[in-house]
């Protein structure tokens, strides 16, 4: 069971933190980040295309950095199970989204998830 002190799962949130900050303003090469950044387009468009009715500025912006991250973590680095990843963004977005967050995030995610 994650606890607030998992040190993968306060990973993500400081992730996730920095993902919301850059969406407000250009933070550059950020260290916690510059591995995400190179690839948003196409992370962006995987959301894109997850949920077409719902044009990437138009989401929440924590929204959009939980779903980034995530994305990333399951397109791109793959290093933990696809469960594991949503889960953990479920979790975030029941932290630090609205009450619609975690099935919206829960959604696309599984909608990117079957795309793979």
């Amino acid at each position: 069971m994650k606890t607030s002190q998992d040190p993968r799962h306060q990973h993500r949130i400081d992730l996730m933190q920095v993902l919301f900050a850059h969406s407000f303003q250009e933070l550059g090469t950020h260290e916690a980040i510059k591995k995400i950044l190179p690839h948003l387009t196409n992370i962006d468009k995987a959301i894109a295309t997850a949920a077409p009715e719902w044009p990437t500025d138009k989401i929440a912006k924590i929204d959009l950095a939980i779903l980034r991250l995530a994305a990333f973590e399951l397109i791109i680095e793959k290093t933990e199970p696809p469960k594991v990843i949503i889960d953990e963004a479920i979790e975030l977005a029941k932290a630090f989204g609205n009450e619609n967050s975690p099935k919206f995030v829960n959604g696309v995610l599984g909608t990117i998830l079957k795309s793979l």
